[in-house]
């Protein structure tokens, strides 16, 4: 595995990073290890509430500094990036705020004597996380990891090596001691080896389906608890006495934030067939004022995918529905530029024979399916292997909670596309993974509850 910096914009091999050797791996782990047993874990919480509170505000002090490689190394639009930084932000400060409360023991109702559950951390947590938002997925590990008194050892993507190390220094200079958060240059083989080690204790996944079933395999094997955040393949319904104006609003937004390049992403826009053609008629307009280029400049609208593979499996993918069966009613090609660009894409037509109807599309591809009536949007919001996220746009508030509970996902979103807070639990069932990310849940994954009990 090849840890490099090429500009999904220009293309360029920015810089190589060596993997870590077998030595330097156990090295690693044998200090998380340490670190965690005679240092971090015996901390008061408030020293941790320090170290972690300091590293929210270094992200807020150097802002840019930090979008910057993002925009570099996965094509982000700038101000997207800023964003990814500013909420990662907040993810910290969340946990470092509300630990306390979190983690307070809580007392048993016995008939005779005491008995109360302390939550206490486990050890060594081994994170493997994805390229999209580069330090948002690792915010979503560490704030609550940390402050409950876990240690990382974290493999990142291949292609965001200078933010893996960003966010490894960034605890650092927050003053938290060396092996409290670690980035790790690992191979597969050598991933699966860390897994099996008995110094980790718990397992962590944002990827996609295939790097998921990998890992929980393993993690499995190893009787390691585990937390699988996989693809999505969300559904956007909007019905017939939807605003309009929320429903291009939101639509537009949820499939072409990060370029499309996301696991709660718009990807199945189910339309009542008395609305579909106003909608397919405003959104097809806002998709074509996108202005593609240099995500650095704020003029750009639409930025490149991540790399060349993403761009070829995408195409790929539009082939095969347009084989298929499917209509291409916009878009579909590569841009002729250089840099990893597709145009903004539209598919219609997409029948349940067609290879596209069950797959995720990881790029800005929107599929519209047609539906009768909101019995039938159900029906087909439910027809995937996917549970991540989901939207209904709708006026009628209660009608959207009624259809919201019928939807097989772990998430629904009303008037508004899927997206994240850090008070919001994460996650999702069926093949998008399972456990929770962010909220109360998050840091409650990797603990043990352990019961005290006084006769």
């Amino acid at each position: 595995m090849t840890y490099q910096t090429i500009n999904p914009y220009t293309e360029e091999l920015v810089k190589t990073f060596p993997e870590h050797t077998d030595e330097q791996m156990e090295a690693i782990i044998a200090h998380a290890q340490e670190t965690f047993k005679k240092d971090w874990s015996l901390r008061p919480l408030l020293e941790r509430k320090a170290i972690v509170k300091r590293a929210a505000s270094i992200l807020r002090e150097k802002l840019d500094e930090f979008a910057t490689p993002i925009t570099l190394e996965m094509g982000k639009l700038f101000r997207e990036a800023q964003g990814e930084v500013d909420l990662s932000a907040d993810i910290l400060d969340y946990y470092a705020d509300n630990a306390e409360k979190f983690l307070e023991p809580e007392k048993l109702a016995v008939d005779e004597g005491e008995a109360f559950v302390e939550n206490a951390p486990l050890g060594v947590i081994f994170c493997v996380e994805p390229w999209n938002f580069p330090y948002y997925q690792l915010a979503r590990v560490a704030g609550p990891n940390l402050m409950l008194g876990n240690t990382l050892v974290v493999k990142h993507a291949p292609n965001v090596p200078q933010c893996a190390l960003a966010f490894e220094k960034l605890f650092i200079d927050a003053g938290a001691p060396v092996g409290v958060y670690t980035n790790a240059f690992l191979s597969n083989e050598q991933a699966a080896i860390a897994i099996a080690d008995k110094r980790i204790k718990g397992v962590a996944l944002t990827g996609s389906e295939r790097a998921g079933a990998a890992v929980a395999a393993e993690a499995g094997q190893a009787l390691k608890k585990s937390t699988m955040e996989l693809g999505g393949s969300d559904a956007f319904i909007v019905l017939d006495d939807a605003d309009m104006d929320t429903a291009v609003k939101w639509g537009l937004w949820g499939r072409m934030n990060n370029t499309g390049q996301c696991c709660v992403a718009a990807k199945r826009f189910i339309l009542d067939e008395k609305i579909a053609d106003t909608f397919l008629d405003r959104f097809k307009k806002e998709l074509k004022k996108l202005v593609p280029g240099d995500p650095m400049d704020a003029k750009t609208t639409v930025g490149p995918l991540c790399t060349a593979g993403a761009l070829n499996l995408v195409q790929k993918q539009i082939s095969g529905a347009i084989e298929g069966g499917a209509t291409v009613l916009m878009g579909g090609q590569r841009l002729n530029r250089p840099g990893y660009f597709l145009e903004p894409t539209i598919l219609t037509d997409i029948q349940p024979n067609n290879p596209a109807y069950y797959q995720e599309f990881f790029a800005p591809v929107a599929l519209i399916f047609r539906v009768k009536d909101e019995n039938e949007a159900v029906r087909l919001a439910n027809d995937s292997p996917y549970g991540l996220g989901g939207s209904v746009i709708t006026k009628d508030i209660e009608r959207g909670k009624r259809i919201a509970r019928q939807i097989e996902t772990g998430m629904v979103f009303i008037n508004q596309a899927t997206w994240t807070a850090p008070d919001l639990p994460f996650g999702g069932v069926k093949n998008s993974g399972y456990g929770r990310e962010l909220s109360d849940l998050g840091i409650g994954e990797f603990v043990n509850k352990k019961l005290i009990r006084v006769a």
